[in-house]
């Protein structure tokens, strides 16, 4: 399993090709191997892959506009060849599907655009919050997904964190996601008075020890590193994060 950075995380310092060059180069001296592309600025993809090898980065995986997987598929899976990328994101079920009435459009809407990317030796990815752990007419949002697409046509980002916020066990999903899920999200939750917070890994309650002993039984290729907010620098959180799983993984 290779060790990536979400770089969500460093959202705020990726926004230009200056700034993008200096976070990758800080990534790439804590040790990451691999990027997620998340929320960084309108920059050309073939600069994005040049920046990234620059610094020994490998991209695996995006966050990619959901609009543009449906309208613009084409182009979503040559901007991923210039990536040199074979997962294809989506980071959170737009809002006009997240209610009984809509949520069933999601799949008849996505299930083409999957096609398409699973011919061009893609997959399109699904990144799970806490929402898919709600039921739909009974039925659990995370349960339908994997029911309404083949596993050639839809893998799934597991979010530790947002598993555990949505009252589940994240060992049991990714038991249950076993070879559908070639990356996750490493995010740990800690608590702060009465409020859930985000942690970096290690420094919260959720039993990584375990999730990674999944991980490596459920096919996971791809751990991602990601925290959402950060107490202090995020820089400081995706390297504490990351000598926490080194330490874990041996």
């Amino acid at each position: 399993m290779t060790l990536g950075a979400q770089l969500f995380t460093l959202r705020e310092f990726t926004q230009t090709e200056k700034d993008l060059d200096y976070s990758l180069s800080q990534v790439a001296q804590m040790g990451y191997e691999t990027v997620q592309l998340s929320a960084i600025g309108p920059i050309a993809p073939q600069t994005v892959r040049e920046l990234c090898g620059k610094h020994g980065l490998s991209i695996v995986l995006t966050h990619t506009d959901p609009n543009r997987i449906l309208n613009d598929t084409e182009a979503v899976i040559q901007e991923h060849e210039l990536y040199g990328c074979d997962y294809i994101g989506i980071g959170m079920m737009p809002q006009k599907y997240r209610s009984p009435a809509w949520f069933w459009h999601f799949a008849e809407d996505y299930r083409e655009p999957a096609k398409k990317i699973a011919a061009a030796g893609k997959l399109l990815m699904y990144h799970n919050h806490n929402l898919e752990f709600q039921k739909f007419d009974g039925k659990l949002v995370m349960d339908s997904l994997l029911e309404a697409f083949a596993p050639q046509e839809l893998g799934f980002t597991l979010d530790t964190y947002w598993v555990q916020m949505g009252g589940a066990n994240p060992v049991e999903w990714m038991e249950k996601l076993s070879g559908r899920i070639p990356c996750i999200h490493l995010k740990d939750m800690a608590v702060q008075g009465y409020e859930p917070i985000m942690a970096p890994v290690g420094e919260g309650n959720l039993n990584f020890p375990a999730i990674l002993q999944a991980a490596s039984r459920c096919g996971v290729k791809h751990l991602l590193v990601e925290q959402d907010l950060c107490q202090g620098s995020p820089f400081d959180c995706l390297e504490t994060s990351l000598n926490h799983v080194r330490a874990m993984m041996g």
